[in-house]
């Protein structure tokens, strides 16, 4: 593969919450349904076993989430969710996690008076934000992006799809770092019934990649995440089923400490499930 070798290692930067065994990494949005509220969610998934967590900062135009993402977005944006207070709310957070700002580009490159991605880079290094995830931002246009994330000292991760392959695959590849986020299906993020039987095959394409592994897009329960992880996956990444616990607190009117609970509980099932994937190899051995 041409170009320069990708940034970090196994205990570099995000990388190192991937060191001990299987990592969870859970996303919620920001802000859903509102700023208290979040806070303690997100406080919550920490307190269950999460390893990094993903923080959605709301874009009016989600291209790549689906309904459930879609709608818990729109809560945050109409609770008053923007930039400055995503930046406020992670200097908020009481967690010892690293946190992923995932956005759109364009809010990045917006921000601040100085045209291009340094500003905002700048001022999430400042808050505490550990790396970015941008859906929408495809690594042949991501150069700036990368050099204001070698500046301040943050991972970029992007997402590989079952499609990403050719020339695309091989720059990914050069500017990735902290972990790649792995898409095991097509199409837009949600939970699903059933894990996608891509995975296996999607890991098998970028398995001499230094960077570890997650797989995320459908990710509902503990089962999932094993056999995610038995696929050769080093974490998971799951949105969509935990947003769904977010969406039912709210239409069915539950406390916040209750919807918390729930959030903290659906963390460790998942966690457990990550945990017997990896374990469950070397029992089966005779």
């Amino acid at each position: 593969m041409s170009g320069s070798p990708p940034r970090g290692g196994p205990t570099d930067g995000l990388a190192a919450a991937f060191a001990d065994g299987p990592a969870f990494v859970p996303y919620l949005v920001a802000g859903d349904p509102d700023y208290e509220g979040s806070l303690q969610y997100v406080e919550a998934l920490a307190r269950g076993g999460a390893d990094v967590i993903e923080l959605g900062l709301p874009f009016s135009e989600p291209i790549a989430e689906g309904p459930t993402i879609q709608s818990a977005i729109v809560r945050s944006l109409e609770a008053g969710m923007g930039p400055e207070r995503f930046f406020t709310f992670v200097e908020a957070l009481d967690v010892d996690v690293p946190l992923v700002c995932m956005t759109y580009y364009n809010l990045l490159y917006q921000y601040g008076t100085e045209e291009g991605p340094r500003p905002f880079v700048e001022r999430a290094a400042e808050a505490g934000i550990a790396g970015f995830v941008v859906p929408d931002l495809p690594a042949e246009e991501a150069g700036p992006l990368r050099a204001a994330c070698d500046e301040f000292g943050l991972d970029l991760i992007f997402i590989v799809a079952p499609t990403t392959r050719g020339e695309r695959l091989a720059r990914t590849h050069e500017l990735i770092s902290g972990y790649v986020y792995v898409q095991a299906r097509l199409g837009t993020t949600g939970a699903r019934e059933e894990v996608s039987d891509r995975t296996e095959s999607s890991l098998e394409r970028i398995a001499d990649w230094e960077v570890p592994k997650a797989v995320g897009f459908g990710i509902k329960t503990g089962e999932h995440a094993a056999r995610i992880v038995r696929a050769g996956a080093d974490g998971i990444i799951v949105g969509s089923a935990l947003v769904d616990v977010v969406a039912e607190g709210v239409e069915e009117g539950r406390p916040t400490a209750e919807t918390a609970a729930t959030l903290e509980e659906r963390a460790r099932e998942l966690k457990r499930g990550a945990l017997h994937g990896a374990s469950e190899p070397e029992a089966e051995q005779p």
